[in-house]
């Protein structure tokens, strides 16, 4: 059962019916999001848009999302009263604090829906590949033996970019797709060597990887 929160319910009151109104949705992989309990996304970054489009496929599967969202965002006038509101989790990009980490685990914990961008920004690659990620993904994983689920977006690379640009046409096409679970349960009693999670977070990445090339190929070409 969802947890009785008004900000969120506002967020996604405000915000999913002009997004799924204005663009063309195609979603994959809802099989591979579990009903109920915790689950850990690791979701490829090529827009600002990113979150409202892993979010909307999120909440077409029945799950409200955690994002572990960078600090300036709660900062803000305006999205900072949200996040803070709906309960989202506060990062400090480049410090090595623990907390979020922490709070992230206990939300797992509750049976939650925790969502990480392991590239923590938007990627620099000219073809919008993943870039080499972040270890904060297997930590979680580890420490928590939740399986990670790969979520990659297409086709939102030109909706908002980090360098202001925007191309908002209707009917653009949006395409979400989920893969199967990665489970990394057999690395339990070495989350503390840096060199096996190295591995993890690069075999997530790997098969981020993947997912996103299959979706960029069959992505409709006047598109892209």
């Amino acid at each position: 059962m969802r947890r009785a929160e008004p900000w969120m319910r506002f967020a996604e009151m405000m915000l999913i019916p002009p997004i799924s109104a204005w663009f063309r949705w195609h979603f994959e992989g809802f099989e591979h999001v579990p009903a109920g309990g915790a689950a850990l996304i690791a979701c490829n970054h090529i827009s600002y848009f990113d979150p409202l489009a892993h979010g909307y496929f999120l909440e077409k599967a029945g799950r409200r999302p955690r994002y572990l969202a960078k600090i300036e965002l709660f900062k803000h006038p305006v999205t900072g009263p949200v996040l803070r509101g709906a309960r989202q989790i506060p990062v400090v990009r480049g410090t090595g604090d623990a907390g979020p980490i922490e709070i992230a685990l206990k939300a797992l914990h509750d049976g939650e829906v925790v969502v990480v961008y392991p590239e923590s920004t938007v990627t620099s690659n000219e073809d919008f590949s993943p870039m080499r990620g972040k270890t904060g993904i297997a930590r979680l994983t580890l420490a928590s033996g939740v399986p990670v689920i790969p979520l990659a977006v297409w086709g939102s690379a030109p909706v908002w970019q980090r360098n202001g640009k925007r191309n908002l046409k209707f009917g653009r096409p949006i395409w979400v797709k989920a893969g199967p679970p990665l489970d990394f349960s057999e690395f339990e009693d070495e989350q503390g060597d840096p060199k096996v999670v190295r591995q993890v977070t690069d075999q997530v990445m790997a098969e981020l990887s993947v997912l996103v090339e299959d979706v960029r190929a069959r992505y409709p070409k006047r598109w892209s």
